[in-house]
C-alpha cells in the first residue's frame, strides 16, 4: 500500500513545522524553488526529510488531481487500530478530554473543515464511522490544512459501541439537534467531553441519539433551519472552550 500524502503549501508547511517526524518525503514541482517553495525545503532539509523534483504529472497523481501548488509530502501512516488510536488520544489530553464525533459525514471538504476546527479547539481526536462517511483522502488532508495530521481521525466499525465505551469512561456526549428543547449554551461542556454531529442531510441515527446524554439545538435567528455540519462543528467546539477557560479562571 502507497504511503499516504498531504499536499499543498500550507498544509505541508505546517506538517514539517509541528510534526516532522511522520514525514518520509517531499516532493517539490521541478523549477519550482523560491518563496514558500523555497520555505518547505527549507524546513524539510532542517528536520533530516528526504527532498525530491517531480514532474507535475507524478505529483497530479499522487493528490489524485487535488490543487497540490507544487508540493506532495509522503508521510507515515498512523496505526489503523482504532482501539489503540482513541487509547492513544485521550492519553495525550492535556485536561478533561475534547473529542468531535461525525455520525455519517460524507462530504470530503465538511471532514476537512471538521478536522481543522477541530485542532483549532485543542480536540484530541475526530471519530467517524468506518462506512457510509468520508475517509483521510487527499482532499481532506487538504482542506485541513495541516490538521490531519495533528488530530487523529479514528474511523470504528461500531459508532455506538465505541459511544458506550466513552460513557464507560466517564465522558459526557453531547449530541446537537435542530429540534432539541436546550440550547447549546445551556449546557455543562466544560468536562469530559463528546460533541456528536449528525451528517449533512438525515443528521444523527437513532443509537446514535440514543447514546448522547443530552441533545442540544444551536440557537437560529435568520430564517435558515440549520447550519453546515462544519460550521456548527466549530460553533460547538469553541462554545466548550469558552466554558473550560472560564472554568480554570
Amino acid at each position: 500500500m502507497a504511503d499516504p500524502v498531504t499536499y499543498g503549501l500550507h498544509a505541508v508547511r505546517v506538517l514539517l513545522s509541528r510534526n516532522p517526524g511522520r514525514v518520509r518525503r517531499v516532493l517539490l514541482a521541478g523549477g519550482r524553488e523560491a518563496g514558500r517553495h523555497a520555505e518547505i525545503r527549507m524546513l524539510a532539509e532542517r528536520a533530516g526529510v528526504n527532498v525530491a523534483t517531480a514532474a507535475d504529472a507524478e505529483l497530479d497523481k499522487l493528490a489524485e488531481g487535488g490543487r497540490h501548488q507544487g508540493v506532495v509530502a509522503q508521510i507515515t501512516p498512523r496505526s489503523s487500530d482504532p482501539e489503540t488510536q482513541l487509547e492513544e488520544a485521550l492519553e495525550s489530553s492535556v485536561g478533561p478530554p475534547l473529542l468531535l464525533v461525525l455520525d455519517g459525514v460524507q462530504d470530503p471538504h465538511n471532514l476537512g473543515a471538521c478536522l481543522r476546527s477541530a485542532d483549532a479547539a485543542g480536540a484530541c481526536a475526530v471519530i467517524v464511522p468506518r462506512d457510509r462517511a468520508a475517509g483521510l483522502t487527499p482532499v481532506v488532508r487538504k482542506v485541513a490544512a495541516g490538521a490531519a495530521e495533528t488530530v487523529p481521525l479514528v474511523s470504528v466499525v461500531n459508532l455506538a459501541r465505541t459511544l458506550r465505551d466513552l460513557k464507560d469512561r466517564g465522558i459526557w456526549l453531547v449530541g446537537t439537534d435542530d429540534t432539541a428543547s436546550s440550547a447549546l449554551y445551556e449546557a455543562d461542556l466544560a468536562g469530559p467531553l463528546a460533541l456528536v454531529m449528525g451528517s449533512e442531510g438525515e443528521g444523527m441515527r437513532r443509537l446514535t441519539r440514543e447514546c448522547c446524554d443530552q441533545l442540544v439545538s444551536i440557537p437560529m435567528a435568520g430564517t435558515v433551519e440549520s447550519l453546515n455540519v462544519s460550521v456548527a462543528a466549530g460553533v460547538a467546539l469553541f462554545e466548550a472552550v469558552r466554558q473550560r477557560r472560564r472554568a480554570e479562571k
